[in-house]
């Protein structure tokens, strides 16, 4: 049973969406927002977060705390987000996917069961040697040079994703529709922000992985 924290201040609305996603088979537990969250995360080990944004909080906030959470834990977060949320939201910060308000119960499942379901197929090789670059998905861990490497889940998924097809050129869209999936709400600059990232974490003067073919996309470097 797939555990999920709705990190969300308790309400009738919350506590409803909870029992409904309970009838659906998952263990649903409410986490209010304070400091204690990510130690809650530690000691529990949720395999997804449903991150409520409400009408009060900025969508840099949210960004923030997703991002926070992601880099820390590793872990797969879809936003609930009010509708006015949508303009100017980057969505290439560290949401996998996301629902807006008003929802209905089944759309919410279906979103947290189609990321669980890339979360388990991303896991399916236990460990891919690229060089110095070691990616163990039975751990979710990367390291470079035996020096652990923090990253998004959605990093992960992506890199995973292309040291699993090294040599081979995806398109941005390609991309996309592999990594976030095809009804992905952002665009192209969502990829390129997440190369960018990942650029930045794994490679150096030493090490070079990800390539760039010019007015097509990327690929790994069959090292």
């Amino acid at each position: 049973m797939s555990r999920v924290f709705i990190i969300a201040n308790e309400s009738e609305l919350i506590r409803k969406l909870k029992t409904e996603l309970a009838q659906t088979g998952l263990d649903c537990v409410i986490v209010p927002k304070s400091n204690e969250i990510d130690g809650q995360i530690g000691r529990q080990s949720p395999d997804l977060l449903l991150l409520e944004a409400d009408e009060a909080a900025t969508g840099l906030e949210i960004q923030e705390l997703a991002q926070k959470i992601g880099q820390e834990r590793h872990i797969p977060i879809v936003a609930l987000l009010p509708r006015e949320k949508l303009n100017g939201f980057d969505f290439s910060a560290s949401i996998d996917d996301f629902v807006v308000k008003p929802w209905e119960a089944i759309e919410v499942m279906t979103r947290i069961k189609r990321v669980l379901r890339q979360k388990e197929s991303t896991d399916g090789q236990d460990i891919i040697r690229c060089g110095d670059l070691v990616i163990d998905s039975a751990k979710c861990e990367v390291s470079l040079d035996g020096k652990p490497i923090i990253l998004t889940f959605k990093e992960y998924q992506l890199l995973k994703f292309l040291a699993s097809n090294k040599g081979r050129v995806f398109t941005r869209e390609a991309l996309l529709n592999k990594v976030w999936g095809w009804d992905y709400y952002g665009g192209d600059r969502t990829v390129d922000v997440h190369i960018r990232r990942l650029r930045s974490k794994i490679e150096d003067m030493n090490h070079s992985f990800i390539e760039t073919i010019r007015n097509i996309g990327y690929r790994f470097a069959a090292l």
